[in-house]
């Protein structure tokens, strides 16, 4: 579920970066989003400062494969 393992993939910093136009660490903004996170965080995009590895983008992917469960 998104606390127990999105949730953490996303640091205090990233949170801070991105509060403008997304809380990184709450469900609905991350759940609605999630496409678009995940094309970013595929690209390499986001975070700003360095690419996710593999192994990160692949828990968030299996999230969304899931069904974004809560």
């Amino acid at each position: 579920g998104f606390a127990a393992h999105v949730k953490p993939l996303f640091r205090a910093k990233d949170r801070q970066a991105m509060r403008f136009a997304i809380d990184l660490w709450y469900y609905d903004d991350v759940s609605r989003q999630d496409n678009a996170i995940l094309d970013s965080v595929r690209a390499g995009t986001m975070p700003c400062d360095g690419a996710w590895p593999p192994e990160k983008v692949d828990v968030f992917e299996r999230w969304i494969a899931a069904g974004t469960p809560p």
